[in-house]
């Protein structure tokens, strides 16, 4: 389906990731690809556009849409719209642009990407949606192909719009040389959700980081603790 739109002046992410994004995903596998946007326009519709130049792409869909082999769902409280495919085919490979409409019917591309859908992806990673508690540590595997070997090795935020260094205290990036690279997070925070790539020179893979509190110790689970710490001073005894 092709939704008509209305040109304005493009406005186009500064930083790092501005027209760098270069993303690998596996084909038959499911893929979610993030797009960030400006807070002040939480309320406003979000398309996708599939095509090399923003002045001639197809509007693809839009927020909420159904019609669609993938789907936009919106994230307003985060300044993020997903794009996600649960089969994703060579097909689905090319040029995308993340748009949002601005009022009007005018809509300004927000940034554009690469994406290749490979049976054998030049970067990939073990699992694109990892978790962990407040305090604890998580790693990451990311695997890239032999072409890759000498490139750098990162894991960048892109909220942040920019990449963590291997000198980093709470993040160490350890690569084998061969085949692979771990990035070890420690010591998380609440404010380390939100959405990293694993990078292999110019390749990104997107992954999902998702932070919650620890669990409190309920009464129930004290009184057990307790009553086995009493069995084993009488088995002392």
């Amino acid at each position: 389906m092709v939704y008509p739109l209305i040109l304005v002046g493009v406005l186009l992410i500064d930083g790092a990731w501005n027209n760098k994004l270069n993303i690998r995903m596996k084909s038959g596998s499911p893929g979610k690809i993030p797009c960030l946007y400006e807070a002040k326009y939480a309320e406003n519709r979000k398309y996708l556009c599939k095509g090399f130049f923003w002045k001639s792409c197809s509007m693809m869909g839009y927020a909420n849409d159904t019609a669609n082999t993938f789907t936009i769902t919106d994230h307003p409280a985060q300044s993020v719209f997903t794009v996600e495919w649960q089969n994703l085919q060579e097909s689905d490979s090319g040029y995308y642009w993340w748009a949002v409409e601005i009022g009007d019917g005018a809509i300004d591309a927000g940034y554009s990407l690469y994406l290749a859908v490979q049976s054998a992806p030049d970067a990939s990673v073990v699992s694109s949606s990892v978790s962990g508690q407040e305090g604890d540590n998580i790693s990451v595997q990311c695997f890239y192909s032999s072409g890759y070997k000498a490139k750098d090795k990162q894991w960048c935020r892109i909220e942040e719009n920019g990449c963590y260094t291997p000198q980093n205290s709470s993040v160490q990036i350890s690569d084998d040389g061969e085949s692979s690279f771990t990035v070890l997070m420690t010591g998380l925070t609440l404010s380390d959700s939100g959405w990293y790539f694993c990078s292999a020179g110019d390749l990104q893979v997107p992954v999902q980081l998702t932070v919650t509190k620890p669990r409190p110790k309920t009464a129930d689970t004290g009184s057990r603790a307790e009553a086995s710490m009493l069995n084993k001073e009488y088995f002392c005894l």
